[in-house]
Parts: structure tokens; C-alpha cells; sequence
């Protein structure tokens, strides 16, 4: 186990106490990086045990897109060509009141390399159909309602 996943639940609660004192509401973009066989583009932090998809939190003066944009160079080596598609808006209200996090497809993207150091473990493709069991309970559930196999959930 990495350093970071063991300080980890030490260094969340004074995240989420500083979040909250400097910010009332934040908001989080995820990507959904699709490649040619349908296989979705997941992550593994150096921080939290399991598979997410791509993303993170948005900087002030940052739309949605650049954000994506950022967040998927920094995180997973793909620089999304062409406009991503929105798919799904989501509350976090239980981690994190006043969290929102947006939810795009990136059917066209090139790879490039990660600028992120340190934060993630793992990047590696997985067929929809048969995810690992590690994937996070809300990551699964974003994939199937994007394959259609759910309905839409507001709640993240």
C-alpha cells in the first residue's frame, strides 16, 4: 500500500474542512474515454483503493470542458479532440454537501503523455461488459447508464 492511501483518511477530513470553509458548492468533471472497441479508459489513484473514472475538480475560471480537457491530460494521457458530450449531472450530497460532478463522453481523443505525478497507480482499458470488482460502486454505475443498461441516477 502506497504512502498516500495510508494518510489518506487522515488528510480527508481537514480537506473537506478547508473545502467547506473556502467554497459553498464544488464541482467535478469525469470522463468517459471510450476507445474504437468500446472499452472504457479507467484510473487507479495512489490515494483511494479503486477504478474511477477520469477527472476531478474544476479551477476557478475553468468551464467544464477545459477542466475535462486538464484533468484527462493530467490523468490519464488523453488529449480529447473535438467537443466531449455531456451525458449526466450528479449530486455527491453523501461525501460532500454541496458536490456536483458532470459526467462527459469522449469518443475522440490521442494520446499524450500524463502530467500528473504521484497520483495515480494504474490506467488501463476494460470491456464495459466485464469490469473488475474493484471499480467504485458510483464508477459502475456511471458506465451503465452510459451503455444504456441503467437508468440515471442524480445521486452520485
Amino acid at each position: 500500500m502506497s504512502w498516500r492511501r495510508r494518510i489518506e483518511p487522515f488528510t480527508r477530513p481537514l480537506f473537506k474542512v478547508f473545502s467547506r470553509v473556502t467554497r459553498s458548492m464544488t464541482l467535478g468533471v469525469r470522463g468517459l474515454v471510450v476507445n474504437e472497441a468500446g472499452w472504457v479508459l479507467l484510473v487507479e489513484h495512489t490515494y483511494l483503493p479503486g477504478w474511477y473514472l477520469p477527472g476531478g475538480g474544476m479551477e476557478r475560471g475553468e468551464t467544464a470542458e477545459v477542466a475535462l480537457a486538464r484533468e484527462l491530460e493530467e490523468e490519464a494521457g488523453v488529449r480529447v479532440e473535438g467537443r466531449p458530450r455531456l451525458l449526466s449531472f450528479h449530486s455527491n450530497d453523501h461525501a460532500f454537501r454541496g458536490d456536483h460532478v458532470l459526467i462527459y463522453r469522449v469518443d475522440q481523443w490521442s494520446p499524450c503523455p500524463m502530467t500528473s505525478r504521484g497520483e495515480i497507480a494504474a490506467v488501463q482499458w476494460f470491456d464495459p461488459e466485464n469490469l473488475p470488482d474493484s471499480v467504485t460502486p458510483a464508477t459502475r454505475a456511471r458506465i451503465l447508464e452510459a451503455m444504456g443498461k441503467a437508468d440515471p441516477d442524480l445521486r452520485w
